[in-house]
């Protein structure tokens, strides 16, 4: 009972840890957002050079978010196999009961509480084997984060896009990243695909 206990302990000290990167993911994702308002702030008072650092630590904050989350996700699967192993010595203690209890139908011909007995413990089997599946299809599922070059003037174009503001207009110090109007379809095309992208990466 003690090494039962014992594990129980860990796993709800490990569900503590996984809560704790979960709101610390919530914690980046409020940052994240923080900082796009103050690129669209910088943007709108023509300030690139500001917008820009705003746009870079908005994506470390991003990045953060996602490093947290998979690391709860990698946490949580090990809670479910933990928990799986707790339950499989709890199953292992009864089943002296469970043996007793058959035996005891089967002298008496009882053989719908046989099919009970038996019924709920087959259950217990399944319902950890589908745990177990699912957690494996979640691991696999996760992928690694990359940072796509022009990750930080595609994230200020998709804040002016946002809030309609047009990047370009009467800064002459922004001139290097002006979007000639010939290019401005093919660039709200383009940036419709990302997000789409980025939607269905993130889902």
């Amino acid at each position: 009972m003690g090494n039962t206990e014992k594990l129980m302990n860990q796993i709800m000290e490990l569900k503590f840890t996984s809560k704790s990167l979960q709101r610390q993911a919530r914690k980046c994702e409020k940052e994240e957002k923080s900082e796009k308002l103050k690129v669209k702030k910088a943007i709108e008072k023509g300030n690139m050079d500001g917008a820009r650092i705003y746009a870079e630590n908005s994506i470390r904050k991003r990045n953060e978010q996602m490093n947290y989350l998979r690391l709860a996700s990698r946490l949580d699967a090990v809670v479910a196999r933990l928990d799986t192993q707790a339950k499989m010595q709890t199953i292992g203690k009864s089943m002296g009961s469970i043996v007793k209890a058959l035996e005891s139908s089967l002298a008496t011909g009882n053989l719908q509480k046989m099919s009970e007995t038996m019924d709920q413990f087959e259950r217990q089997f399944v319902n950890m084997e589908v745990q177990a599946e699912f957690m494996e299809g979640s691991m696999a599922g996760s992928t690694s984060l990359s940072t796509p070059e022009g990750e930080v003037n595609s994230l200020m174009q998709q804040v002016a896009d946002d809030y309609g503001l047009e990047v370009t207009v009467g800064l002459p110090q922004a001139a290097a990243h002006a979007i000639p109007a010939k290019e401005k379809e093919k660039v709200d095309e383009d940036d419709l695909s990302r997000r789409l992208a980025e939607l269905k990466a993130r889902g």
